[in-house]
Formats: C-alpha cells, structure tokens, sequence
C-alpha cells in the first residue's frame, strides 16, 4: 500500500500521509521531503502538529480527531529550513480495523501557499477598501447593472440622517430614494421620479458634472454619477453647503466694497448694461459724487473716523435712495448713483436731492462732522453708451461741478471731454517745465505806506510756455493742487525765493503763497527750514502767505506746522482777507503778524468797500496786526487807503511783478531816490 500511495505522489504535487490513534505519524510520502525540506525518517513517530511553525493553532485539527470527523481544509503555517513561510493544507479520514476499531487517519497534505497568499492580499485590499469607504467624505453608493443596491458607506447614512439597517444590498436606487422622500429629506415638491430620471439622464450624459440637490434643512448635496465596466454605476454625494456659502460669500465680496457693503465698480460693470438695455424705463443716469472736505475730517480726527464717516454716508444713501437703482462705492470717497430718468431735469433733481441729504450734519460717536458733496452727471441718451464712458463723463461733470464750488451738481457736457484733455495736455506740459527749469519767479513791491519804502516783494510763479506763451497762474496752479505738482512745484518756489532774497537789502523780506495741500503735508515745515538754511536767509524775512481755504480744514496737522513755523521766527499773512464768511473767526484761532485786504474792497473804496476797508485796518490796529491792502492801481485809491490807516500796500500803482533780474535795479533805484 505505501509503495503504491508513493508512487501516486510521485505523479502529483500533494503528499500522503497517515497517523495512529495516538496522532502520531506512521507514514509519509517520499516527496514529502521534498515539500517539507526535512528527511522523512525525521518525522516518522511525530506527533503533526509539531512541525508546524510555532504559534499555528491546531484547535480545528485537534477537535476533528477527538470528534472521529472528517478533516476538511485545515490549514496550517509551516517554517521551511530554505527561510521562508508556507502554508499547508491538510484533508483526511478516520481509519479502522475489521471489528471497528479506531486505528488513526489517512489523508493528503497540499502546498497552498500561493492560493494562501492571494487570499492575504484579498483581505488586505478589502480591508483597505472597507477603510477607505469608511473614511470617504463623500457619501457612496454603488448600484449593480439592475440599478441594485451592492456597497454602500456610512458617510452616505450620515448625509442624510439614515439608519444604516435601513439600507440593505440589493434594494434598489428607487426603493432608497423613496425612503428618503418618506423620510422628508428632499425639499418639498421633489419627487421621486424626478430623482430618478435625473440620474438616468447624468448617466447618459456621461460627463460626471455633479448634480446638486437641496435638502429640506437647507444643506445642498453635490451628487455625481460614474458609469463602470462591465455594467453598473456609482453615486458619490458630497455636501457642498459651507463651499456654496463660502462661494457666494467670496462673490459677493468681489462685487461688494468692505468697508460700506455697498456694491463695488465690479458689480457697476456688470449691472450697468442691464440698466441701458431696459429703455422703457427710461435713460440711464450716471451720478458721481465725491465728498467736499472729507479728508479734512481724516486729518483731523483720524482715519477712524474717516471710515466711520463713509459708513455713515453709505446708509444715509442705501436708506434714503431705495427708489434708485444702484448705489455704488467707487472708492475712497467717490460714490456713484445709477438711476433710470425721463430727461436731464430728473437727474439734476436728483443730484440736488443727494446734496441735500448728505449735506446734513453727522455725529459719529461723539464728534460732530458736516461735509458736503459734489456731483456730476451723464446721461444715455441713445442706449449705445459704454457704462466706462459713462462714468467718465459724469467724472468730468463732476471735476466742472468741484470748479463751481462746493454742493453743485452738473451735467456732462462734450466741451468738458476738450476741456478734460486741455488740462491733461496743461498737466503734462506743467510736469515738463518743472523737469526743464521752464517756470520762472516775478516779484511785486510791498510798500510801508508812511515812509514809501519796499518792505518786501511778494513772489509770484511765472510760465512761459513754448508755445502758448504766458500761462496765467490762475490756469495752472489749480491743476497743479489736483494733481499734487503743487508739492513739487511750491518746494521748487520756496527754495528759488529765498536764494533771491538772500542777495536783497537786508531790511527786505519775501513773502510766498502756500496752498492747503502743501501744508497738509508733515515735512512742510521742514522743507521750509531747508530752504532757508541753504539759502542762508534769516527766518524773520521769509512770510508765508496763506488763504482762508488752509484753515477751512481746520486740522491739527496744519495748525501744528503753522505754530512751529511762527516759532522759528518765521512771519505768517492771510491773503485776500474779508472775502471768506468766516474770516473773523480765523484771528481767534491763529495770530497772524498780517492780513492782507482783497482788493475787491479797493475797487468799490467810494462806496461800502471803504467803511470795510476801514473796519478791517481798525480791527488788525487792535489785535496788533499789520494790515495790507492789495491791487491799489490809482492815486485816488491810494489816498483812500492812507485816510483809512491802512500800514502797507500792493499793486501796479507802485509796479507790476518783475523778474528777479530787475527787482535788483527796483531796489538801486529806490535808494538813489531816497539819497536824494
């Protein structure tokens, strides 16, 4: 018997082998060796189970014996002497003698290593698989060809708040999405056949592009739908509801200013065109509005404030224009109102009606604020209009509004397109004569009146353009405080006046006009040091003349640099003093060394500008300031003057400005005639 049973294994890859009753081996197979890498003779007399590798639980083994049962698909671990780990199956029967007794087992031992192996790396993908499943954000579902229910995860049951009993593999789509509908999950009114057909047409559609279900707490799910070989399909659901929130909240910051919330430029240009094409409603009207003296509320109080300000203004308009529109923030304090009108009339109205309400007083915490606003319009008349024209149209209507003074509103105009680029043109010839040395200083006498003798000379900023020869000052010192040249351009004044003067009599001074926006900057002062200490001029014969418009904005920074300039030695005027409504109340906040009368009051000196003329030189005699009056012209005005007690005066009477060249001959000659 063990002769043939060797030889039958000889012809296959599998061994036999057999044991007694008390589980010992009494017989293996020659090519058991080979197997097993150990020689047969070594094993005869052991017990089986104590070759395998350790550890190996023989429990299944050991309870078939004991059980007289069959042995079926036991495997066991086996360290071969070659190093490496195999797995054996074993099969077999109980054995017995004639009379029934248990005599042990017989059976075959198979190497399955491979087979042991691959079933390995099968457990393992499915427990990778199973943990990826569960560890999905999405939720998943995947269907058989029959649109049957074969895997599906926990995170689909979380979605939508599902017990996962509920759910059984082989349900199908229809029978889950009928749950769910029982369930109150989808928004009302949602069925499930249109679920259903949804999913019909994604799959034939074939391009994976979510769809997205809202569900009845609000939460919205993006689901898609993949089809797979070999028939079948999966469903994954994501919810997408904060990534929505976080969208819209993202295009609405894009569109939306965030200090205001009121739509921005962006939203202008999207809106604008819709505004045009609804031409029953009438044209559309573009309002710029820029605030009058806003950044003097910044200076003074604060970027703080500033913003606070602009908030205020935006919920006086979002509040008060519900009836336009759009309400647009175009930046820094540029508004824009977009509003369908039946004819130019309605849009000035309008305008006047925006004056009116952001002209009214503001307290913003505790401090109170009043600005005003300026505005310009422009119209579509034809529908055709680019919204960006549009806006810079009513930009330029708005610039002409500013010119007119503060709280206007005007209409655009063509010609105010060749004004715009004329002052373009103006700015860019300006930067240029700056660059190139092409401005020039004249000088005007300043007389003391009781003995005839210059005082001082006033510098004045000449512009002898290349081909438009003599620009008056009035054309380009505006466009130069717009733009900030004047910056530039006073530095460069400052610093050529004082090198003159510095080669005058020593008893000469020289006064300078200062615009706000030269002094609303800190390093003014400075600069005004600098000059002097280059030029070697002594404090007391430099004068800074100063408008009303400075001190309108009434800031701690100008007020500030005026106070240390006065310290230095340096004298301080007021021009064209008694023009401004509040020029009186100006004396109390600062003191001015002088004030110099606007010559209009010289002009009318028979009638009420006299008694003006004369109230003024009483009010500097009290307050100790000296008192100038300008653009005296004839003798008879000059007379006029002298009998109101006025100490000095300015004007062609005496001389026109001269260039620095001849004021040296101006002063030669004024001492020959005083040596006389």
């Amino acid at each position: 018997m063990d002769r043939h049973l060797n030889d039958f294994a000889g012809l296959t890859s599998d061994w036999f082998w057999e044991i007694d009753a008390n589980r010992r081996l009494v017989f293996l197979s020659q090519n058991a060796e080979t197997i097993l890498g150990r020689p047969v003779s070594d094993l005869i007399g052991l017990e089986r189970s104590a070759f395998a590798a350790p550890g190996a639980t023989w429990d299944a083994y050991e309870v078939a014996i004991g059980e007289r049962r069959e042995i079926r698909d036991f495997i066991y671990p086996y360290d071969h002497r070659d190093g490496s780990r195999r797995w054996f199956e074993l099969s077999g029967m109980p054995i017995y003698d004639g009379a029934g007794a248990f005599l042990g087992y017989r059976g075959v031992g198979s190497d399955v290593t491979v087979q042991q192996d691959a079933r390995a790396e099968l457990a393992e993908q499915v427990r990778r698989f199973d943990a990826a499943l569960e560890n999905m954000t999405q939720g998943l579902c995947m269907f058989d060809a029959e649109s049957r229910l074969v895997v599906v995860n926990n995170r689909y049951c979380d979605i939508f708040g599902l017990n996962r009993s509920i759910l059984r593999v082989g349900m199908t789509q229809r029978e889950i999405v009928e749950e769910l509908v029982r369930l109150g999950r989808y928004q009302k009114g949602l069925t499930v056949d249109q679920i259903c057909e949804g999913t019909r047409t994604s799959l034939a559609l074939g391009h994976g592009a979510p769809v997205h279900r809202e569900l009845a707490d609000g939460r919205v799910i993006a689901v898609s739908y993949r089809l797979m070989e070999g028939g079948g399909w999966v469903a994954t659901f994501e919810d997408v509801t904060e990534r929505r929130r976080n969208e819209a909240r993202i295009a609405h910051m894009a569109r939306h200013d965030a200090l205001t919330g009121l739509p921005n430029r962006v939203a202008l240009r999207e809106i604008g065109p819709d505004l045009q094409q609804d031409r029953m409603a009438g044209k559309l009207a573009v309002l710029c509005l820029d605030l009058d003296r806003f950044k003097a509320v910044n200076d003074a109080h604060g970027h703080s404030v500033g913003d606070s300000l602009l908030r205020a203004v935006a919920d006086r308009l979002r509040a008060n224009l519900g009836d336009v529109d759009l309400v647009v923030r175009l930046g820094g304090d540029e508004f824009a109102v977009l509003n369908r009108v039946k004819d130019e009339q309605e849009s000035l109205r309008l305008g006047l009606r925006v004056i009116e309400l952001l002209g009214a007083p503001y307290v913003l915490g505790d401090i109170p604020v009043q600005v005003g606003v300026s505005v310009g319009v422009a119209i579509d008349e034809d529908g055709g209009r680019d919204i960006e024209l549009l806006l810079r149209n009513a930009d330029m209507a708005l610039y002409h509004a500013k010119s007119l003074g503060r709280g206007a509103v005007s209409l655009f105009d063509p010609k105010m397109d060749d004004q715009a680029q004329a002052r373009m043109e103006l700015e860019r010839d300006l930067r240029t004569a700056l660059a190139t040395g092409a401005l020039e200083l004249h000088y005007q006498p300043l007389l003391e009146l009781s003995e005839g003798a210059v005082t001082g000379m006033e510098a004045l900023v000449r512009w002898r353009h290349p081909r438009k020869g003599m620009i008056s000052p009035a054309a380009f010192i505006p466009v130069a405080e717009e733009t900030g040249i004047i910056l530039q351009l006073g530095e460069w004044v400052l610093n050529q006046a004082c090198r003159d003067a510095a080669g005058w009599p020593s008893d000469v001074s020289v006064a300078v006009n200062v615009s706000a926006v030269q002094l609303r900057h800190r390093s003014f002062a400075q600069s005004v040091l600098l000059a002097l200490a280059s030029s070697g001029l002594r404090p007391e014969r430099l004068e800074l003349e100063i408008t009303e418009s400075v001190l309108l904005d009434d800031t701690e920074i100008i007020l500030e640099t005026l106070h240390l300039l006065r310290r230095m030695g340096i004298r301080i005027a007021m021009d064209d003093f008694g023009t401004g409504y509040s020029s009186l109340s100006y004396l109390r906040r600062f003191p001015f060394d002088k004030i110099k009368i606007d010559q209009s009051f010289v002009r009318n000196a028979a009638g009420e500008g006299g008694a003006i003329i004369r109230a003024l030189v009483g009010l500097g005699a009290t307050l100790g300031i000296t008192t100038l009056v300008e653009g005296i012209e004839t003798e008879e005005q000059l007379a006029t003057v002298r009998a109101e007690g006025a100490q000095e005066a300015q004007g062609f009477l005496f001389s026109p400005p001269k260039p620095a060249h001849e004021v040296l001959d101006l002063f030669r000659k004024e001492r020959t005639s005083a040596a006389a």
